[in-house]
């Protein structure tokens, strides 16, 4: 029953649109009549700036300036600074729309807001947006919701609509801004919709308390804001996807035959049918190897620009050196992905994209050395070797012969130089082509990529003694020749032949070859004893250096100061190390993860132990390793893994941790290999408590909080009675108690990364319970944090989960061997506990503490169930079990229980939950 209302500037550009009709049919007539191609030179009368935005064609302001009515957009002049809308008016552009990069997905970040006054006895209000044409749809969106006791609702079509969330009164003074910031259902709400096609959204709002609400306006309240006297709808995020609609050509070739109508007209554009959900539709873009505006004639340009645009450009980052094509400043790289970035000169620290640490740039070889504590993102223009972290790379996605044939853009400009063909190297990836890179031919090294760069070697020089005479340098190779006369032998350190001596006698010569063998037998069995002695020596010195260095005297002094330690930590020696891995042997290696290489060792005492060799940290790091070390040392519980001690006699320093033997919660859930069985509900319900406990622990209970950083099933171990033990300490930080969080180089695992986290860069305890929230799903949902769903999509579960969490009730998305196994409550609790730790702001989220407790009511509530079914005789056959892909094959006896004797299996279970209350901590 609501109308839609805009305010003043909305209706400005509701004026300018009435004005501009002439205009909009001029284009629409140009459009189906005679099309002057679009090209710089007829564009060049038309605006490209509206304030800060910026636009292009087929977008335009002006007759002649858009492609049709639906991309013609309006400068609204009367704010400042001026605002840009497409053609409706309504829908304001944000951001600007650029071809500089090719777009695989063209898309537009814009905004609508709408304002609803609110009418007294009026319960019921309606807000609708449309998209401004049949070019677009919308693909992403997030709304705020402002307003008083209101439910809003979805209206997905005539006969249903979705509750989307509820909005009750705050106190009064607040005002709608104050309202969303936080935006929790006080006063404001947010949601977010679903990516895919929509052209509109219908929204309607119903006041749930209309007749408190009159009564309380009579009262002539004056100190209340506009929150209470009007509904508000703002986007927090929206992109609109946009293609060329096709009128009757069913494809991309027939659109092409109609030379007046179609939009891909720069000479390198190429045509893609039907994407963002337009149908039907096409977008264009410019072919590989080329950058700009595939709707403008000469928009398509060579991506790639062999003159730096600067001069006296910085080319080394420390140590290591950034030649051409590469760069670190705007201006000094050959291509925007060749741009690096020198974070620490000091100690060399130079980045390609946020999260890859390049050590090298080889450009003879096309080679970039890179290392990474996250998950890799690569360009086109790179491939990755499967043998090592070496990035292989080309300066363009074009063959030789296409590269040659625009030499303005060509970028192998030194004479002596030629172009190699670069292929990708990724596993079950065979011989795809990359692209072309440049090297200096045989006999000439150096910088293919600038002028003059290649330069001849002297194999003379570099190679003494190449020819076993005098040899003679060329332009790319070099020549030999023979001493003359008598002079036969040839002086390598002179540079010169020399006369000849004169032969002894055969017995002099017997006797001094003897002499002289017999000599160097006794030189040879002297130094080899000298040199063992030696090396000894050297590898003491070498262990006895890097122990100071991992400040090993600290550590000592930290450790016996520890007066209270039952256990102290031990600091192995790395002969004692050695000796239980067998010289850490390929075959002890147990796994590899992102913060270094893990084998098994046997100790001395027998004791089987993990023992980590990490990768290369700096030396500013040392201090807080072992400060790291001393702390972790002090852990003593149930469901932490036990580090035993350390070694630092390397230069990395090794760590040593208890054995656990049953793999990983991950490993169970989701191999369907590694495990031949499935855990039952009780045993999810106990493993999660442990974690939980585990890392409640660590945040509040330490004598210094720990945040692991890292927390998902693959570094929750079972040990050989399946209990949980929390490991990987590796990307972990310490807290200080006045600290509520530290500021990091964001590190995690996709699908468990606490957004929050990632954009702000802060890390807290909250950030560990968004990561167990998505254990908790896997639990529940039995799917893998990115899971692969039917339709061959790949989703995220944390997004997955809640979307249908809101639209489905919870039993129908449960795991099926969990619908069988627990009660529709246990469901139903535990999915609000993981929707709660999954809550995009860390306040929202609970304790680590709190979502123990709430774990432990759970399992309290389940055991009074047990006890009460064994009270009244029944059998517990369908609530304990460890469910067997085998029957034959695997026994309740493996976690204590007995099939056959229900009264053990009760008893067996009440022990294992008493125990666990009485854990230590």
């Amino acid at each position: 029953m609501g109308f839609l209302a805009h305010d003043a500037a909305l209706l400005i550009v509701v004026l300018i649109l009435v004005l501009r009709c002439a205009g909009g049919g001029a284009a629409a007539v140009q459009a189906s009549g005679n099309v002057t191609i679009p090209s710089t030179a007829t564009l060049a009368h038309c605006p490209k700036m509206c304030g800060d935005i910026i636009f292009d064609y087929p977008f335009g302001i002006g007759t002649g300036c858009f492609r049709d009515p639906d991309f013609e957009v309006i400068c609204n002049h009367s704010t400042q600074p001026p605002r840009l809308f497409l053609n409706d008016g309504d829908t304001e552009l944000v951001d600007g729309i650029s071809f500089s990069l090719p777009a695989n997905s063209p898309g537009l970040a814009v905004a609508f807001s709408r304002s609803i006054p609110m009418i007294s006895d009026v319960d019921v209000y309606n807000v609708s947006w449309t998209a401004p044409g049949r070019s677009f749809v919308a693909s992403q969106i997030q709304l705020n919701f402002t307003g008083c006791d209101f439910d809003i609702y979805w209206l997905r079509d005539i006969d249903s609509r979705a509750l989307v969330c509820a909005v009750t009164c705050p106190s009064e003074g607040i005002t709608e801004t104050i309202a969303r910031q936080s935006c929790d259902g006080i006063g404001c709400c947010s949601s977010t919709f679903p990516t895919g096609g929509i052209s509109s959204l219908k929204f309607q709002f119903v006041r749930r308390n209309s007749k408190v609400e009159g009564q309380a306006r009579t009262e002539g309240k004056t100190n209340r804001s506009s929150l209470w006297d009007r509904i508000s709808v703002e986007t927090d995020f929206m992109l609109l996807s946009w293609g060329v609609v096709l009128d009757q050509q069913p494809d991309c070739a027939a659109a092409a035959k109609n030379k007046t109508s179609y939009a891909c007209v720069s000479e390198h554009s190429t045509c893609t049918y039907e994407l963002n959900g337009i149908y039907p539709s096409y977008m264009c873009k410019c072919r590989d190897g080329y950058n700009g505006n595939p709707h403008v004639l000469g928009g398509c340009l060579p991506g790639y620009n062999p003159n730096p645009q600067k001069v006296n450009c910085s080319r080394s980052c420390g140590s290591i050196s950034v030649p051409f094509p590469f760069g670190l400043e705007e201006g000094c790289s050959a291509r925007e992905e060749f741009l690096l970035n020198c974070t620490d000169a000091v100690n060399s620290t130079l980045m390609y994209g946020w999260d890859q640490y390049v050590s090298e740039i080889n450009v003879g070889k096309g080679i970039m050395a890179i290392s990474s504590d996250a998950f890799p993102v690569f360009g086109t223009l790179y491939a990755q070797s499967t043998a090592t972290q070496d990035l292989h790379w080309a300066v363009a996605n074009q063959s030789c012969q296409q590269a040659q044939q625009d030499i303005s853009a060509y970028a192998c400009v030194s004479a002596n130089s030629t172009c190699l063909g670069v292929n990708s190297t990724e596993k079950f990836v065979s011989n795809t082509y990359v692209g072309y890179r440049c090297k200096c031919v045989d006999g000439f090294d150096g910088n293919p990529y600038i002028l003059n760069g290649c330069q001849d070697i002297d194999e003379c020089e570099t190679t003494p003694g190449i020819c076993g005479g005098p040899c003679h340098n060329t332009v790319g190779g070099y020549y030999c020749t023979k001493c003359p006369g008598k002079t036969q032998y040839y002086d390598t350190t002179k540079k010169q032949c020399t006369q000849a001596k004169r032969q002894p006698s055969l017995l002099f010569g017997i006797v001094i070859g003897f002499g002289a063998g017999f000599g160097i037998l006794l030189l040879g069995l002297s130094t080899l004893l000298f040199a063992n002695r030696w090396r000894g020596e050297v590898e003491k010195k070498q262990r006895r250096k890097y122990f100071l260095e991992n400040q090993g005297l600290l550590l000592e002094q930290l450790i016996s100061s520890d007066e209270n330690a039952s256990d102290k930590t031990k600091i192995f020696s790395l002969q004692e190390l050695e000796k239980a891995t067998n010289n850490f042997d390929n075959t002890r290696i147990l796994g590899r993860g992102g913060h270094g290489m893990v084998y098994k060792g046997i100790l001395s005492d027998q004791r089987v132990v993990a023992i980590k060799k990490s990768m290369i940290i700096k030396q500013s790091e040392i201090n807080e390793f072992i400060n790291e070390v001393a702390i972790l040392s002090q852990i003593n519980h149930r469901n932490i893994v036990k580090l035993f001690g350390c070694c630092l006699e390397t230069k990395v320093p090794l760590l040593v941790y208890d054995f656990v033997p049953n793999g990983s919660l991950y490993q169970i859930l989701h191999s369907a290999t590694s495990s031949g069985f499935l855990l039952s509900w009780d045993d999810c319900l106990r493993i999660a408590t442990e974690a939980a406990g585990a890392l409640s622990y660590l945040h509040s209970s330490a004598s210094v909080s720990v945040f692991h950083r890292d927390v998902k099933s693959s570094n929750i171990l079972l040990d050989a009675n399946y209990t949980a033990k929390v490991s990987d300490f590796g990307a972990s930080r310490l807290v200080s108690i006045d600290q509520t969080h530290v500021s990091t180089l964001v590190q995690g695992t996709l699908g468990y990364l606490d957004p929050e986290y990632y954009h702000t860069g802060q890390l807290n305890e909250k950030s560990d319970v968004y990561s167990f929230g998505v254990v908790l799903l896997e639990l529940l949902l039995r799917r893998e944090p990115i899971f692969t769903s039917e339709s061959g999509s790949k989703h995220n579960l944390s997004s997955y989960f809640l979307w249908e969490f809101k639209t489905r009730p919870i039993k129908e998305i449960a795991a099926t061997q969990v619908r069988e196994e627990a009660s529709e409550e246990e469901i139903k609790s535990v999915a609000s506990l993981a929707e709660m730790c999954l809550r995009l702001r860390g306040e929202e989220r609970p304790t680590m503490k709190e979502v123990e407790m709430a774990l432990q009511t759970m399992r309290a509530k389940r055991f009074k169930s047990y006890q009460a079914a064994h009270e009244n005789g029944k059998e517990m056959h369908g609530l304990i079990r460890l469910r067997a892909k085998d029957s034959s094959d695997h026994s309740f006896a493996q976690v204590g229980y007995s099939v056959d004797q229900p009264s053990q299996r009760w008893c067996s279970l009440e022990q294992e939950f008493i125990s666990s209350g009485e854990v230590p901590r």
